[in-house]
């Protein structure tokens, strides 16, 4: 199965109402994880993306110079992802973050970015993990 956004054409910014229909119950989590991340940084700036046809739109918050999390909208549900530097891979072993989501970036190739990782939501069960993440992200 292709993993791509659930709004694929380049011509349509997807809007609050898009994503409302599109994300359905899972919506709620899109806007909590928002608002913690400026919550947390007032000064993070948003914008839709897209990265290219096989990918479609994407969502994103920057602080100046890198992006803090990447929202990726699918059908009924929405995947985030972060990328890691080595220091903020090392704290994020030590702390009480699912296990799962350690392996996952354990085995996420390395670049000299660091290493990606993405974690679906589709109810409530991993934020707190996804907040934990956002934090060290921003500390580091």
């Amino acid at each position: 199965m292709d993993d791509h956004s659930v709004f694929m054409d380049k011509q349509i910014i997807p809007t609050n109402e898009d994503l409302l229909t599109n994300l359905g119950a899972t919506y709620k989590f899109w806007t909590q994880l928002k608002e913690y991340i400026f919550e947390q940084y007032p000064d993070g700036k948003e914008d839709w993306n897209f990265p290219g046809k096989k990918y479609g739109w994407s969502f994103r918050i920057k602080d100046k110079k890198r992006a803090i999390m990447y929202f990726l909208p699918r059908e009924g549900y929405f995947k985030v992802a972060f990328v890691f530097g080595q220091k903020a891979l090392d704290i994020i072993l030590e702390t009480d973050v699912d296990q799962n989501i350690k392996d996952n970036l354990l085995a996420a190739k390395k670049y000299a970015e660091g290493r990606g990782i993405s974690i679906e939501v589709r109810d409530q069960s991993n934020i707190s993990d996804i907040k934990k993440l956002v934090n060290i992200k921003l500390a580091n």
